[in-house]
């Protein structure tokens, strides 16, 4: 019978380095887009904050979504990083379980802040006069607050159970974060109940928040096809195509990981999928909504403006 541990002794992760001809330029790559998450998110963050312009409800949201993805790939990538050069692959217990409840916690709170997103983009299209009630200020922090309220729970709620299990001697995991099914294939007793309400867990805190987007959006199609301005058609078709190619990266990877049955599954394509919207994603959302969003280019041109003419002061002044 084999063995099992319930101490807090290390954990390996397998990881995505395994390969020493890919592995240092896959370490390259993965560096590139983490610093380019922090650096476009942060932007984001500044420019919103700080131009006038940019103080609406969507931005607002948008803004809270920049932080999200910065915390959120920031509890995978650096360990990731830092293990490659050192050589190692192992996490401590608590370390694990950390990453785990942070990872919940904030995929969880992006699943529904993007939902609401789609519902601040209804309202905006389809009922524009009524856009300033709909979508106040206090509208906008319960829509924040309720996002935190969801992941939170997710978190709370799931990984006690998930780390609580006894896991084998062979504590080596076919991943490179602290993913539940990862983990749990690990578990030395039958975890089958455990992963069918995770799995309904899971899939009502991807279903709801995806039901509202397709709700939304229907509305705001069946509403621009009714347009007659051509330049109003294609501003909404923008705004609208920027969000739902985020959404279909984001919950298409994870409905793979956590709603497809365990037979279609395989741990290289599972790591694939994981990539996508744990790693991919946080630097394509300030992408997508900068480079396709007058608003915001023009808000980076203004700042870059205040900052030549800050500049020429400084050099007048000292001549």
């Amino acid at each position: 019978m084999e063995e099992y541990n319930t101490s807090s002794t290390d954990f390996t992760f397998l990881g995505l380095f395994n390969r020493k001809e890919t592995s240092g330029l896959l370490f390259a790559i993965i560096s590139i887009i983490f610093f380019t998450a922090l650096m476009a998110n942060g932007v984001m963050i500044f420019l919103i904050h700080t131009d006038s312009h940019l103080h609406t409800p969507m931005y607002f949201l948008l803004s809270h979504l920049s932080f999200i993805d910065m915390m959120y790939i920031s509890t995978i990538v650096p360990k990731m990083l830092v293990d490659y050069l050192l050589d190692q692959r192992t996490i401590t217990f608590v370390g694990c379980t950390a990453q785990h409840f942070l990872y919940l916690t904030l995929v969880g709170a992006e699943f529904f802040l993007l939902g609401l997103m789609a519902y601040d983009r209804y309202v905006a299209i389809c009922n524009p006069l009524r856009y300033p009630i709909l979508m106040s200020h206090r509208v906008c922090w319960m829509i924040i607050a309720g996002s935190w309220f969801g992941g939170s729970l997710d978190g709370f709620l799931l990984t006690p159970i998930t780390m609580s299990f006894p896991f084998c001697n062979s504590r080596e995991i076919n991943h490179f974060f602290c993913e539940a099914p990862a983990v749990l294939k690990l578990a030395c007793t039958d975890t089958t109940l455990y992963e069918t309400v995770m799995y309904v867990c899971c899939v009502l805190m991807l279903l709801i928040p995806f039901s509202v987007v397709i709700a939304s959006y229907a509305q705001i199609l069946t509403t621009v096809h009714r347009m007659s301005s051509v330049e109003g058609r294609k501003k909404a078709f923008a705004t609208c195509s920027s969000h739902m190619t985020v959404v279909t990266l984001f919950y298409g990877a994870a409905m793979y990981t956590y709603m497809l049955p365990h037979s279609y599954h395989r741990p290289e394509q599972d790591k694939v999928f994981s990539v996508f919207y744990t790693i991919l994603t946080p630097m394509l959302n300030p992408l997508i909504y900068s480079l396709r969003n007058k608003d915001v280019t023009g808000a980076m041109k203004r700042v870059l403006g205040r900052f030549k003419g800050t500049q020429r002061v400084i050099k007048d002044f000292k001549i």
